[in-house]
């Protein structure tokens, strides 16, 4: 029986799917304005490639990028270069990154001008969980007034957060020592978890001892007699 080329039906056009439309390889000129990024940077990566362990790492430095710590983020994106020489696309994105975060790293804020506008600012920093900013702007008021008890204090909740106890306890005993109030805001603050092992952290924070009646009705008399 001879072959029939299939009839073609009438008003039906051949047509092909449509070529899918590739976007640049390159980050989006609107995702860096000023050095700084427009939208947070997604730490998503190929289901294939790199290596658990790298991703991990990877996916680390950029949840501190997104937090602002740009000091954090930089030596995340450095263990990448250093570790993992064999991923390819992953080390192109943390050279990226780590460009950005070095850029960051070493701008100054130019708005703040005043004590009150850094130690604002060094408070939302520590909110926003961006310690190494906040750190930079208590030393920056500490530079010009030292006994600026806010900043001893936010300075010392940064280097709590960081464990270093010996400078956060030392940073929070000079701000108990302009405002002994601050001591007690101490004791229950969580940011000092990390000192509540020592017994230097309890001297500092311990309420001071009440006046006995005698003594408070001396003093008065005293005063009183001048």
């Amino acid at each position: 029986m001879p072959n029939r080329a299939r009839p073609r039906s009438k008003g039906t056009a051949s047509t092909k799917a449509p070529a899918p439309v590739r976007r640049p390889a390159r980050m989006r000129a609107a995702e860096v304005a000023e050095g700084v990024l427009a939208t947070p940077p997604q730490a998503s990566l190929p289901p294939t490639g790199p290596g658990p362990e790298a991703v991990a790492l990877f996916e680390h430095a950029m949840e501190a990028l997104q937090r602002h710590a740009y000091r954090e983020a930089a030596r995340g994106f450095k263990s990448i270069l250093e570790r993992f020489p064999g991923e390819g696309t992953l080390l192109d994105r943390a050279r990226v990154y780590l460009a950005l975060c070095e850029r960051e790293a070493v701008r100054k804020p130019q708005a703040l001008q005043t004590v009150e506008e850094r130690v604002t600012a060094a408070t939302a920093a520590l909110n926003n969980g961006d310690i190494d900013g906040a750190e930079r702007l208590a030393r920056a008021v500490l530079a010009n007034e030292p006994r600026h008890d806010l900043a001893l204090y936010l300075l010392a909740v940064a280097e709590s957060r960081q464990g270093l106890i010996a400078e956060a306890l030392s940073h929070l005993g000079q701000a108990i020592a302009v405002s002994p109030e601050a001591g007690a805001q101490a004791r229950f603050d969580s940011d000092f978890d990390a000192l509540r092992d020592s017994e230097e952290f309890w001297r500092l924070t311990d309420p001071p001892a009440q006046s006995s009646p005698t003594a408070a009705k001396r003093s008065r008399r005293g005063r009183s007699d001048r």
